[in-house]
């Protein structure tokens, strides 16, 4: 079972997830809570896989709560779920370590799939979405050309290639096809990437590739 925590201070909207997600085989709700200081004091006690975070919240907002739900030593995964396509919140989300975000009115399904995807270790569940969000703030990322952090260095350039193609938004069988690799490889690589530039997941190797400068906003298409 995939146990999952609702945070959003909309009753309704918490009542209206609740039901969408215990009418499925493999996802139990275990936890609920109004706000992100709540929900942090909640998964004290509460075993959880995935939360599902609103952004804009009374006493603590969603990203306060994901930066301090991720800092801990395995702490659940983190799906934020915003009203509109580029909150101004999200892209501050993902630098905390959110897994990816949704919209509130996503299509039930996708959303348990979402929840699915996130669970299994797909950290963008929506990487276009991710990189429109990144668009909007492109007055705040570097201009090209710029030094490249350090970090970067000490990738091989297979690494760097696999970087690249996160950020722009492909998944792990699309990059495999674009440079004819097994998808089993393309993970390892990946991996790799995550361990050289201390990074938890995929979101965070989008966000660092966009504030590097190795993917510019008008090259990601």
């Amino acid at each position: 079972m995939i146990r999952v925590m609702l945070v959003d201070d909309q009753e309704l909207l918490r009542t209206g997830f609740r039901m969408v997600l215990g009418a499925q085989p493999d996802i139990e709700v275990v936890a609920e809570a109004a706000d992100g200081r709540a929900a942090v004091e909640v998964l004290r006690g509460v075993e959880v896989d995935v939360v599902l975070m609103d952004v804009r919240m009374p006493v603590m907002d969603g990203v306060e709560a994901t930066r301090s739900i991720r800092a801990a030593e395995d702490g659940p995964r983190v799906l934020i779920l915003t009203t509109f396509d580029l909150d101004e919140y999200v892209f501050a989300a993902l630098k905390a370590g959110a897994s990816g975000f949704m919209l509130k009115d996503v299509p039930p399904m996708d959303l348990v799939s979402a929840i699915r995807a996130v669970h299994g270790g797909d950290a963008v569940v929506a990487p276009s979405a991710t990189r429109r969000l990144l668009e909007r703030f492109a007055v705040h990322l570097p201009s090209p050309g710029g030094a490249e952090p350090a970090a970067v260095s000490g990738l091989t350039a297979r690494e760097r290639e696999v970087l690249v193609l996160v950020a722009r938004g492909l998944s792990n069988a699309e990059i495999a096809g674009r440079l004819k690799l097994a998808e089993a490889t393309v993970k390892t690589h990946l991996g790799r990437v995550l361990a050289k530039l201390g990074l938890r997941d995929r979101s965070q190797v989008v966000v660092f590739a966009y504030e590097a400068g190795l993917v510019v906003p008008h090259s990601a298409g």
